[in-house]
């Protein structure tokens, strides 16, 4: 039977996304608005590089570790929860099916197809089926530390790298100006992005992001001026 083509929506690629988004945006402003607070502080222009790249490989490993435990802890609770549910599908499994059951009826199926359903599902992957719609546990949520820290690293990794080679390329004199722009730019162009694929308003997007970093980068240069060496 055809069933013609699948559905894209937009929130299959939100997860995915917004991790990325995320990374990227944290490397971009914290590296930048680090780079920028030591510029403001009369850095020399070596200093300023290697506060940069120290910012880079520090917040890489930061959003790592941070991931890998957070995306780790969901882990094993949901295999302390599959755990729980296969062993209650043992000794009560008619219990399940008329919990799995209720679940359908709350959805809005009468009593007597949700039973049918609940039967039939059971009958094909009972795990899976009280996964899926009792614990909110699929394939595509399942948490992946690994490939979440990674993920994470790198696209903070990716962004930070923009705001470094922007910094070493700019001269001393034009640094704070050049990497505020090329900074906000950037953001404002990841902003859009997001927005746009996540279906919502590019200008919305990008004008809640520039707006935030902004103020960050000039908080952290204002510090950097305001406890900086006289020159």
């Amino acid at each position: 039977m055809h069933f013609g083509p699948a559905e894209r929506h937009h929130i299959q690629r939100f997860g995915w996304l917004r991790a990325s988004v995320l990374g990227a945006n944290d490397g971009i402003l914290s590296t930048s608005s680090l780079v920028l607070g030591v510029a403001a502080a009369h850095g020399t222009h070596q200093s300023i590089l290697i506060a940069g790249v120290a910012g880079l490989v520090a917040g890489a490993m930061s959003m790592a570790a941070g991931e890998y435990v957070s995306v780790h802890s969901q882990a094993d609770s949901e295999a302390a929860e599959l755990t729980l549910e296969r062993n209650e599908l043992k000794t009560d499994n008619k219990g399940e099916h008329k919990e799995l059951a209720a679940i359908y009826v709350d959805r809005g199926l009468d009593p007597e197809l949700a039973a049918k359903v609940a039967e039939q599902l059971m009958a094909h992957d009972a795990l899976g089926a009280h996964a899926r719609d009792e614990l909110g546990i699929s394939d595509s949520t399942r948490a992946r530390p690994i490939q979440a820290a990674l993920a994470s690293a790198a696209s903070f990794a990716a962004g930070a790298a923009m705001s470094v080679i922007v910094a070493s390329i700019a001269t001393e004199s034009a640094l704070i100006p050049i990497v505020s722009v090329s900074s906000i730019a950037l953001l404002a162009l990841l902003g859009a992005i997001s927005a746009r694929a996540g279906g919502a308003s590019m200008m919305t997007g990008a004008l809640r992001v520039t707006f935030w970093g902004g103020m960050a980068m000039a908080l952290t240069a204002g510090i950097g001026k305001l406890f900086g060496a006289v020159v």
